[in-house]
């Protein structure tokens, strides 16, 4: 957000990209800052809407509940009679459910570099996620479908597009979640078209 804030030309806009639950981070910056935003563009990513059937609480809860984490182990630091506060990946789950296309040293790499993923079931997070039509919803925005994800599904990637209706849906075939290592030429050309379109 500090990045966001800096911009002050009128001519300064910024092109977002999220991938996984960094569709959450854009979403707020949109929200925030919809003026200094040429386009947002999700990948892969959780992608919230400004109305209440596809909000941040009902999209996170649908992921969570079609992904399977395998051998992942979850955080309770509210304490266990809440929802869990982060989830660190286990290496079957990111061998065969984050990293099962991408080249071998990128998972290794991914396994040595891994941490907790917060999972941002708190009140904080859940007010600056509230989203509305005139600043966020006045975003253009982009979704890459990676049709081989295994965390988040194609099918439900396509569920927050056709509820939550982008601009530009550019799917990628044989890209698993990291579509940057599984398919980075694919991922880099869409960026450069949508940049190009947007900017």
């Amino acid at each position: 957000m500090e990045l966001m804030t800096s911009l002050t030309g009128e001519e300064e806009k910024v092109i977002l990209v999220g991938h996984s639950m960094g569709g959450v981070g854009i979403s707020a910056a949109m929200e925030k800052f919809a003026e200094k935003v040429a386009v947002a563009v999700f990948v892969a990513a959780m992608m919230p809407a400004p109305h209440p059937g596809v909000s941040y609480s009902v999209t996170k809860e649908e992921c969570l509940k079609q992904m399977d984490f395998v051998d992942s182990q979850f955080s309770f630091h509210d304490g266990p009679e809440n929802p869990p506060t982060s989830v660190l990946f286990g290496p079957k789950a990111m061998s065969t459910k984050l990293y099962q296309l991408s080249p071998p040293e990128d998972l290794t790499l991914g396994m040595m570099l891994i941490r907790p993923c917060p999972l941002f079931n708190d009140a904080e997070t859940e007010a600056e996620i509230a989203l509305t039509s005139e600043k966020y919803g006045s975003v253009p925005r982009a979704y890459v479908v990676c049709e081989a994800d295994e965390i988040i599904k194609p099918h439900l990637q396509r569920w927050m597009i056709e509820n939550n209706p982008t601009d530009d849906v550019k799917p990628i075939s044989s890209a698993d979640h990291m579509a940057m290592f599984s398919k980075p030429h694919e991922l880099c050309t869409y960026l450069l078209e949508l940049a190009s379109e947007y900017a």
